[in-house]
């Protein structure tokens, strides 16, 4: 094993066990896509970014291109309209894409980055559970949804 394959091997650890805690936030939620998925998200997107960063130094911008473009078809896997309309798995779509990025940022090396950014999207997702930030985000969906009653187009 060279010494190229462990830090490869330290990237994509690092990378889904990032990608686990940030699914397993979106599992206790209820969501189709939970901790096994965003593991395997951000597993998948740092070994890409690592051995595009060590075997095609010149192509690298495509394969992460490509990372973030087929990471899509699995978010659009988790959207779902509704009988009534609603939207539903938009948050976790907006998660799946996110672990993608992150383990993109730890493949290449960058781990600090992928740490604080871990800590980022979790406190996006769990923003309405911290005390006085929940008022924030109930005023605006209750706004949208008055506008929807009256028959009014949300922006």
């Amino acid at each position: 094993m060279t010494e190229f394959d462990l830090i490869l091997l330290a990237r994509a650890a690092l990378a889904a066990a990032l990608g686990f805690v940030i699914g397993w936030e979106r599992e206790t939620c209820g969501s189709p896509a939970g901790d096994r998925t965003n593991a395997l998200v951000g597993l998948g997107a740092a070994v890409f970014t690592a051995l595009a960063l060590d075997l095609f130094p010149q192509e690298t911008g495509r394969v992460i291109a490509g990372v973030a473009t087929r990471v899509r078809f699995l978010g659009a896997g988790v959207i779902l309209r509704q009988s009534t309309g609603e939207v539903r798995g938009l948050t976790t779509a907006a998660g799946i894409w996110s672990v993608a990025a992150l383990g993109v940022v730890v493949g290449a090396g960058r781990y600090w980055t992928g740490l604080i950014l871990a800590a980022l999207i979790l406190l996006i997702l769990v923003w309405e559970e911290i005390p006085g930030l929940a008022r924030i985000g109930y005023n605006k969906r209750r706004a949208a949804q008055r506008r929807t009653e009256s028959g009014q187009d949300p922006p």
